[in-house]
């Protein structure tokens, strides 16, 4: 497996005894199909690109794996609610597993879209949330402080939405105050709302 991550052995190695068999098959099918595949690891789990696109990802899980095509929602149409990740549901043994026909056809189709160019990417095809309002004693508290307001003047809708949630979802008065304070101090700073979760 020339394009092979070392960091894919590793994540097949550690996970439960049911999955092993199952992961590395789906590894060889899809380096049989695609020659040209690379292997990354994204969100932790591994993923398979073709000519720098995303093309497919697996991952593990204590009682099941999944395996997915990264537009397998232009290929298969839009999945169940609720039946975890990938097309295919959870695959918790081995005759879960689509077969390999099946699955080839279906890589191949994917591959196709890539060549040419017609895949929108996931953030393309999102609609834009609509403008949340910024609660009215967050907005005053931000004037109030040069720093934050020119940094706030900046941020992009979907930091100012992040703050807005935040404190919009405070239930209690001390505990909106308490972030309003954090916010601006944050604010004035440059750090998105997410910023200690890093």
């Amino acid at each position: 497996m020339p394009t092979a991550d070392p960091r894919i052995d590793a994540y097949i190695a550690r996970q439960a005894a049911f999955a092993r068999p199952m992961l590395s098959h789906l590894r060889a099918l899809v380096h049989a199909v695609c020659p040209d595949t690379v292997e990354a690891v994204k969100w932790g789990m591994p993923f398979f690109t073709y000519k720098g696109k995303n093309l497919c990802q697996m991952a593990a899980f204590k009682e099941h794996m999944s395996f997915g095509l990264w537009h397998g929602g232009d290929l298969m149409g839009p999945k169940a609610e609720g039946s975890g990740m990938g097309q295919f549901g959870r695959i918790a043994a081995p005759e879960d597993l689509p077969d390999d026909a099946m699955l080839t056809g279906l890589i191949l189709k994917a591959m196709a879209l890539i060549d040419a160019g017609t895949v929108a990417t996931r953030m393309q095809r999102k609609a834009p949330r609509p403008a949340l309002p910024v609660p009215p004693e967050l907005q005053a508290a931000i004037d109030a402080n040069p720093a934050a307001a020119k940094v706030w003047a900046e941020f992009s809708p979907g930091k100012i939405r992040d703050y807005a949630e935040w404190i919009g979802d405070a239930k209690r008065a001390e505990t909106r105050g308490k972030r309003i304070a954090e916010a601006v101090g944050w604010i004035a700073e440059g750090k998105d709302r997410n910023w200690k979760y890093r």
